[in-house]
């Protein structure tokens, strides 16, 4: 069953619970408290139209940054959700096989026209169906499919007509081995990257789509002229290429989300999931524990189908920090631990 809803809407938890404190932190999203720090793009970005130009620039910072092979394009698009959006008619097909709970988008897509879509359990049950679709590592658990694996699977669709889609949304801090891209072979095959969890900037609104050449096209003819903006084309060139800042980037993550574990175990969690930039916990209270933090102005990822799962996101400042400490109860507790 996937998942129901999304992260990150404010206005909706401000009104429900108007007495929280602001501002708001919000955890329910997965993205990098760490934003890319980019400088103010020309002015020309935002009072003339995107040149073809820049826009190819892009996309090879992109191909370059995920070590594309020159046998796949690189579709630059204003975020993934929007190819998802695209996808039924992109990539028809009347049976589609999720792999396990996941990013619901994708069902959502394909239910509107129509499409049968079954919820797998694993790799096997998804070869009989028209299209799979694989996230990669899955939201919200984090498990990773091994690339070779998913390369045997589009192999298999691609021989009898098929289509294997991967979102490799979260790939961005592991090690290039572990993403389909730059052994692409398969002609029926789709991924997408997204640029705004990794380099802390959605509202950017950018993200990739790499594949063969036939459907790549497709893909430009549906987005049109123009698809990404000048702001997007020149902050994304300049963070695509500069793979320091990924790097140091994953390093701090990988400190808080330590610290974070810590903090979730302290207070009772099960940790059973999640990848560098969320962890997916369990708890039977998990509810009571959502509306707690709710009210103390900390947002969550919960799920309807799974009532006792919370994912957080991580905190990056110290005051967040800090702040979702003293919601979870860990304040006295500490206080105690450094006394004696």
């Amino acid at each position: 069953m996937p998942l129901a809803g999304h992260g990150g809407n404010l206005f909706a938890a401000r009104k429900t619970y108007p007495q929280a404190p602001e501002p708001w932190l919000d955890l329910s999203t997965g993205i990098n408290p760490y934003a890319y720090p980019f400088i103010e793009p020309p002015l020309d970005s935002f009072t003339r139209l995107p040149e073809p130009e820049a826009l190819c620039t892009l996309e090879a910072a992109a191909r370059e940054a995920f070590c594309a092979p020159s046998s796949v394009e690189v579709v630059a698009a204003p975020g993934t959700q929007t190819i998802i959006n695209w996808l039924p008619y992109l990539v028809p097909a009347k049976r589609v096989g999720i792999l396990s709970f996941t990013y619901s988008e994708f069902a959502r897509s394909f239910e509107k026209v129509g499409a049968e879509v079954t919820i797998a359990d694993n790799l096997a049950a998804l070869e009989s169906m028209d299209a799979a679709i694989i996230v990669n590592p899955n939201n919200p658990d984090g498990r990773l499919v091994p690339a070779a694996d998913l390369h045997a699977l589009a192999a298999a669709f691609s021989a009898r007509g098929g289509w294997l889609i991967v979102d490799e949304a979260f790939i961005d801090f592991l090690e290039p081995r572990a993403s389909v891209i730059p052994e692409m072979r398969a002609t029926r095959m789709l991924v997408f990257r997204s640029f705004g969890k990794a380099y802390g900037l959605p509202g950017l609104r950018l993200g990739f789509a790499i594949a063969a050449k036939p459907l790549a096209e497709r893909l430009r003819a549906a987005l049109g002229p123009w698809p990404v903006s000048g702001a997007a084309i020149a902050i994304g060139s300049t963070a695509l290429m500069d793979r320091a800042w990924l790097a140091a980037a994953w390093r701090n993550l990988a400190a808080q989300g330590a610290a974070l574990d810590k903090m979730l175990l302290a207070a009772g969690f099960d940790l059973i999931g999640g990848s560098v930039l969320f962890r997916l916990v369990r708890r039977p209270d998990a509810q009571i524990w959502f509306e707690r933090l709710a009210e103390s102005g900390i947002l969550v990822r919960r799920f309807e189908a799974r009532p006792d799962w919370l994912r957080f996101g991580i905190a990056g400042r110290d005051a967040d920090i800090a702040r979702l400490r003293n919601a979870l109860g860990l304040k006295k507790n500490l206080q105690r631990r450094q006394v004696s």
